[in-house]
């Protein structure tokens, strides 16, 4: 059946496409800021293909378009784009060409394929023109947005109030983190550095705010020079409060859209990270980009001692209001003639048992309630016509996170509803192992996540299992849920882990119309000793709440691991129970009984 919407929107854009001589036409999923998740302003590629994915490149030429995303969405997807004209390219899957490799197939030498210059990052359309050069005769051409005139009932860019995050939070002024940024500027030897990302900008100035969903920033950009800094941001998102605040450590404010024509204000040599900041600021007059990565995210990534009991102090809330809802869920399901639950209405359960908590800002990303099958879509979200009944067998799968203005929670836990398959528990049980293996290790120094990705994965890998996306990502203090530089993951990513950074564990499986398998618990990085062979790191486990053991076949645990599963539920007995009547507290108990 065609969805007449999505095709009405890409023959207007191929109108506006032959009129500007493109051949094609590439949409990420970005905004200027590069962010994850972005204010509905610039949710251009969800608008233009109907799929509606954190992650996703649509690709429109005058008679195919095609949209690319990984496995976290590919059942998403292939339901999203039904009757839209986009075939669906499954990436890293054998036999899925590469955007420039398709655009190569699909179009004659000499096409011009546009991109937004405002969405772009240099780094992407630098790699994207290479590519195209490489293995086909076609050209970039960088162009301004191509919604204007068709996109009519476009959100406007939001204007909601901005605040400042207070110091017994943030743990360091903001004057402090400038100098610290303008020691990097004067080794870098450069006149201004330039600051695209919202957290970057948020975590540097000390300031939160509400543009993005479930992430506490706000849209702006920041240029900082060695003696002066200018916030560019629109007015009428300030407060009197939070201009004085401003004010008073020296910095200023211009009009968001100002930005590009006053780079220069500041001297021609300003810094840019290439892979987040986009094409037209790079080309701003009288400028001379110096193109390095930012040094903002290294330092954001570990946190000061504040910031570390400000995720203590979160993870507990997290837990008590985790522990609530399970025992909540234990007895709702084993009522007989109770209410139906679904995915949606634990949902709803789960966040009001978090709201409850003190400073409780919101969840810090939309719930994965996924279950039975819906298990395994990696990145499910129900809706009202995806809601299923949850029935007393089998699988729920649980990811959730809340926003406290001390830290950022991220937990995912799979629970037994009732009876289990043989397959089932085997799974269930690997995956514990994978998360433990990772959980225990013992690391120097200076390693990178992708030189730790294998150890989750690998009792996955003796039976033949594995999982598509990344075993770990950092997360921020009252800031981003996903936040870099450093994570866990196939992938090469070379940035290194240090003491102080959090990180998550969540190795998974997903059967697909079966179930799926997961468990996060949100790591710190902490020391672990000192040898002649250098420093070496361990995880400690920041998260509080109890693991499953229902579905545990303890046959295939360790000695060791199971020690380990023991200590971790007495630290989540002794940081919880006090906090919890005697109703949640028995419930604790038992979830934490001691394995023999």
């Amino acid at each position: 059946m065609q969805n007449k919407s999505i095709t009405s929107r890409v023959d207007s854009l191929r109108k506006i496409m032959r009129q500007r001589q493109l051949d094609a036409f590439i949409f990420p999923s970005n905004d200027p800021h590069s962010g994850e998740y972005i204010p509905d302003y610039w949710k251009a590629r969800e608008w233009i293909s109907g799929f509606n994915g954190s992650a996703g490149v649509a690709v429109v030429t005058a008679d195919k378009a095609a949209l690319w995303t990984d496995s976290r969405y590919f059942i998403a997807a292939e339901e999203q784009l039904k009757g839209t004209g986009y075939v669906l390219m499954k990436e890293r899957i054998p036999g899925t060409p590469s955007i420039a490799e398709w655009l190569t197939q699909v179009l004659k030498g000499n096409a011009k394929v546009g991109i937004d210059g405002e969405i772009f990052t240099i780094s992407a359309a630098t790699a994207l023109e290479e590519e195209l050069c490489s293995i086909g005769d076609l050209k970039i051409s960088v162009e301004t947005d191509p919604f204007k005139d068709i996109w009519t009932d476009r959100p406007a860019i939001p204007v909601d109030k901005v605040m400042v995050q207070p110091l017994e939070y943030a743990g360091e002024t903001a004057e402090s983190k400038i100098s610290r940024i303008r020691k990097e500027m004067a080794a870098k030897r450069v006149d201004a550095l330039l600051v695209s990302t919202l957290d970057d900008i948020a975590w540097t100035l000390n300031m939160r705010g509400t543009d993005v969903h479930c992430n506490p920033v706000f849209v702006a950009y920041l240029l900082i020079g060695h003696d002066d800094a200018t916030l560019f941001v629109n007015p009428e998102k300030l407060t009197a409060e939070v201009a004085n605040y401003l004010d008073g450590i020296g910095v200023s404010v211009d009009r968001y859209e100002s930005v590009t024509p006053n780079l220069s204000q500041y001297g021609p040599k300003i810094w840019m990270d290439a892979g987040t900041t986009n094409c037209s600021i790079a080309e701003a007059p009288k400028v001379s980009p110096v193109f390095a990565a930012s040094p903002i995210p290294a330092m954001k990534a570990v946190k000061n001692p504040v910031e570390i009991e400000g995720y203590r102090n979160a993870m507990t809330k997290d837990g008590v209001a985790m522990v609530k809802f399970l025992c909540w869920l234990d007895k709702a399901m084993s009522e007989e003639g109770g209410d139906k639950q679904t995915e949606l209405s634990i949902d709803k359960k789960l966040t009001a048992f978090r709201a409850e908590q003190p400073l409780f800002k919101g969840i810090s990303f939309d719930t994965i309630a996924g279950y039975g099958p819906h298990g395994a879509i990696v990145h499910y979200e129900a809706t009202e016509e995806t809601d299923v009944e949850l029935e007393q067998r089998g699988f729920l799968l649980l990811d959730s996170g809340a926003q406290y203005l001390d830290g950022t929670t991220d937990i995912t836990r799979t629970i037994s509803l009732g009876p289990l398959t043989e397959e089932e528990k085997k799974v269930y049980t690997l995956v514990l192992k994978g998360h433990l293996r990772l959980q225990n290790l013992k690391f120097p120094t200076g390693a990178c996540g992708s030189q730790l990705d294998a150890v989750a994965r690998s009792p996955l890998w003796e039976a033949g299992l594995n999982y598509l996306h990344g075993t770990g990502h950092g997360v921020g203090a009252f800031l981003n849920v996903h936040e870099g530089p450093h994570q866990i993951r196939m992938e090469w990513k070379p940035a290194p882990l240090v003491a102080g950074m959090t990180v998550t564990d969540e190795p998974g499986v997903y059967v697909e119309g079966r179930f799926g398998v997961r468990i996060e618990n949100t790591l710190l990085i902490v020391p672990y000793q000192d040898t002649d062979f250098g420093s070496f790191l361990q995880f400690e486990p920041l998260t509080l709440c109890p693991i499953d053991l229902k579905p545990v076949d303890f046959s295939l645990l360790t000695e060791k691991e199971k020690k380990w599963l023991n200590q971790y539920h007495a630290m989540v007995r002794q940081r919880l129970s006090p906090l919890l009547d005697e109703e949640h507290r028995q419930w604790l108990e038992k979830a934490t009984r001691e394995i023999e």
